[in-house]
C-alpha cells in the first residue's frame, strides 16, 4: 500500500512539473526569461534576427548620411537661410579681398597680379565650402562628392557673372558699374539654389516601414 501510494504521488507530482518545465523552455525561447545560454543551453540567435539587425544598422547609416543635420548657431540665430547664406558670401568676398591684397604683397611685382587671385581664390573656396557646409546647409557624408559640387557650381556662377557683365555693358550699353552690383545679385541667387540643389543636395531620409517592406 506504500509503496503504490508514493508512486502515485510520484505520477502526480510529474504531472504537475511538466507543464512548468514547459512554460520556462518556451520563456527562455521568447526572451522573457534567463539567457538560455547561461542556463547551460546552446542557442545562437536566429538568421532571420541577424540579418534584420544587419539591415538596421546599414539603414541607420543611410539616414545618418542623408538626413540633414540640426540648425547651428547661425541659422538659430538668423533663422532663415537665404539670410545665414548672404551672411556667408559677405563674409567670403571680404575674405577674398583680404587675401588678394597679402598675396599681391607676398608675391611681389615679379609675379603676375592672376597669381595672388588664383592664390586667394585657392584658399578662399575651401573657406566657403567649410562655412556653407557647416552654418548654412548643415548636411553630413559625401564630403568629395559635395566640394567636387561646390567648386563646379561656383565656377559656373563665376562664368555667369562674367557673361551676363558683358552682355549688359557691351550689348545692352548698361552702365557698367550699377550692371556689376545687378549682375552679382543675379548670380548670388542663382548660386544659392545651385548649392541647395546641386551641391548640398540630399535625398529625403528612408521612413523604416518602407525599407523592411
Amino acid at each position: 500500500m506504500s509503496f503504490n501510494g508514493e508512486r502515485s504521488a510520484a505520477s502526480a507530482g510529474g504531472d504537475g512539473i511538466a507543464p512548468t518545465v514547459t512554460r520556462d523552455v518556451r520563456s527562455l525561447a521568447d526572451g522573457d526569461g534567463p539567457s538560455m545560454r547561461g542556463a547551460g543551453l546552446d542557442a545562437s540567435i536566429p538568421v532571420a534576427e541577424a540579418d534584420e539587425s544587419a539591415g538596421s544598422v546599414q539603414l541607420a547609416h543611410e539616414l545618418d548620411a542623408t538626413e540633414p543635420a540640426k540648425p547651428g548657431p547661425l541659422l538659430r540665430l538668423v533663422q532663415r537661410q537665404e539670410v545665414a547664406f548672404a551672411a556667408v558670401g559677405g563674409f567670403n568676398t571680404a575674405l577674398g579681398i583680404g587675401l588678394t591684397i597679402v598675396w599681391l604683397a607676398v608675391l611681389g611685382d615679379n609675379v603676375p597680379p592672376s597669381v595672388a587671385v588664383a592664390a586667394a581664390y585657392a584658399v578662399s573656396i575651401v573657406v566657403a565650402f567649410v562655412l556653407h557646409r557647416t552654418l548654412v546647409f548643415r548636411v553630413r557624408g559625401h564630403l568629395v562628392r559635395d566640394f567636387v559640387r561646390f567648386v563646379a557650381v561656383n565656377s559656373g556662377g563665376l562664368l555667369l557673372n562674367m557673361a551676363l557683365l558683358e552682355l549688359a555693358v557691351s550689348v545692352w550699353h548698361f552702365p557698367d558699374k550699377p550692371a556689376a552690383v545687378v549682375v552679382m545679385a543675379l548670380v548670388a541667387v542663382a548660386s544659392y539654389f545651385g548649392h541647395r540643389h546641386i551641391s548640398f543636395r540630399r535625398r529625403p531620409p528612408v521612413e523604416p516601414d518602407s525599407a523592411v517592406g
